[in-house]
């Protein structure tokens, strides 16, 4: 049989198409329907290649199941108490929805109950039994603005009778914005716009983010008070710190707002910052705050990455803390393919971009083509490596990451456009987007920080 193979990928399956074998509903073939520059970028590439991207698609999906975050909650809820009061439900974070709908099912049959999930409007849906807002991701916005003014309304309403089930996910940092006194929304999302173009770290970033909000820090335990306050928490966060997760709404603060005013100096950044943060943070802290909640820890990137290599037959796990900037990152990989000759490499985290230019793209996109551009010219056979966000989303793109082998760089070249050029540029979703790399899953409902594999084919 002739065999044209075309790759295509969605949140859940990776499939090989022979396009003469598998006519559409119209009789034509899949061939005809697949978008013409895709055809002439793979045209002359093997079946095993596909094979092998097929098998990295069906390893990261591995990983992104294992994240599911109904079943990472459900063993913790399985004996809830009947109480005398209201169970309130606060469910922030790209897996919001999930997380709600599936307390809410676990609830003590006619309990009283009030439920509301923020999460990001790919991500969000009806819940029955719960008000679900949608918000900006990853940059604060007014819709995010009503949603913390509507979690602290509800809070506000709690007695000693209720309990407090505080649901978090990654993402939450941005989904539910509630600045002090003095700080305009504006404010906020300059803060931070001017964090992420600084390429910093998500620990350090969510300390500066703390000191500026109501809810974050632990501000949602003193909006709880006296009600009892439980937190499950399904971490994007490299070591699992819960206060660095959605900003630990339910933990004390990461440190306090002399430390974040420092980082700010440290960092070169502080006289970027608007006229009104700089005040804030020049200003008098509260003292003696305390911070009163149960919080369990539900599921994390390395269970994910575990997933990845029972699945992997023989696969290793080089790095579960792959973070620091992108490029570091790429020669790392690269050291570890040369170092390890087991098939399949696996590394997870979260890197960051130091922004120079005006493209367009991602942590996991710019690490996926610096990895093919250092490892172009290197002697390391037959090779994938794929880079992707467990939630689907990596920056603000609609690609998860990228997926790359050793003919992508050739490919981007072949289309007319200069890699170097647009890396410089900080432009990974056009180069891939260019060599028909991209990694496209969609929203996955979930979201522990990110995957990476590195492939190469057994085959001698």
């Amino acid at each position: 049989m002739d065999a044209t193979v075309y790759f295509v990928a969605n949140p859940v399956a990776a499939y090989i198409i022979y396009s003469q074998s598998m006519p559409t509903e119209t009789g034509a073939p899949v061939e005809q329907s697949y978008p013409e520059s895709k055809r002439t970028a793979f045209a002359n590439l093997s079946t095993g290649f596909f094979l092998m991207r097929r098998r990295a698609i069906d390893l990261f999906n591995t990983a992104v199941k294992a994240a599911d975050p109904a079943l990472a909650l459900r063993p913790y809820l399985a004996d809830l108490p009947a109480i005398s009061g209201r169970y309130i439900l606060v469910s922030i974070g790209k897996a919001a929805c999930t997380m709600v709908e599936e307390a809410i099912f676990n609830l003590p049959k006619d309990a009283a109950f009030y439920a509301i999930a923020v999460t990001n409007s790919e991500n969000a849906r009806p819940v029955e039994g719960c008000k679900v807002m949608s918000a900006g991701h990853p940059v604060p916005d007014e819709s995010g603005r009503a949603a913390g003014q509507a979690v602290i309304a509800l809070l506000q309403t709690t007695t000693s009778d209720d309990k407090v089930l505080a649901l978090i996910s990654g993402g939450g940092s941005a989904l539910l914005p509630a600045p002090v006194a003095g700080i305009s929304l504006a404010d906020k999302a300059e803060v931070s716009r001017i964090l992420m173009g600084a390429g910093v770290e998500i620990t350090e970033m969510n300390l500066v983010r703390q000191q500026l909000s109501q809810l974050k820090g632990g501000g949602l335990t003193q909006f709880a008070d006296p009600a009892e306050l439980h937190g499950y928490i399904l971490s994007d966060v490299i070591g699992d710190d819960l206060r660095a997760i959605a900003s630990g709404p339910t933990v004390a603060p990461i440190a306090d707002r002399a430390a974040a005013r420092g980082l700010l100096h440290r960092l070169g950044i502080f006289s970027q910052m608007p006229a009104s943060v700089q005040a804030h943070f020049l200003g008098d802290a509260p003292v003696n705050q305390s911070y009163e909640a149960v919080n369990t820890l539900i599921g994390s990137n390395r269970q994910s990455l575990r997933a990845m290599q029972a699945a992997s037959n023989g696969g290793i796990i080089v790095n579960d803390a792959l973070t620091g900037d992108v490029a570091e990152a790429a020669e790392f990989i690269l050291r570890s393919a040369r170092e390890y000759p087991n098939e399949a490499l696996i590394f997870g985290g979260e890197t960051t971009v130091i922004l120079r230019g005006d493209g367009k793209g991602g942590r996991n996109q710019e690490l996926a083509l610096r990895v093919a551009m250092l490892a172009e010219n290197q002697d390391l056979g037959d090779w994938l490596f794929l880079s992707g966000g467990t939630d689907g989303r990596d920056g603000p793109t609609d690609a998860a990451g990228g997926i790359v082998n050793r003919q992508t760089v050739q490919r981007i070249r072949d289309a007319g456009e200069n890699p170097e050029a647009l890396l410089a540029n900080n432009d990974s979703y056009k180069a891939l987007q260019t060599a028909g790399d991209l990694l496209m899953t969609g929203g996955t409902g979930t979201n522990v920080a990110d995957a990476q594999l590195f492939l190469r084919s057994t085959k001698s």
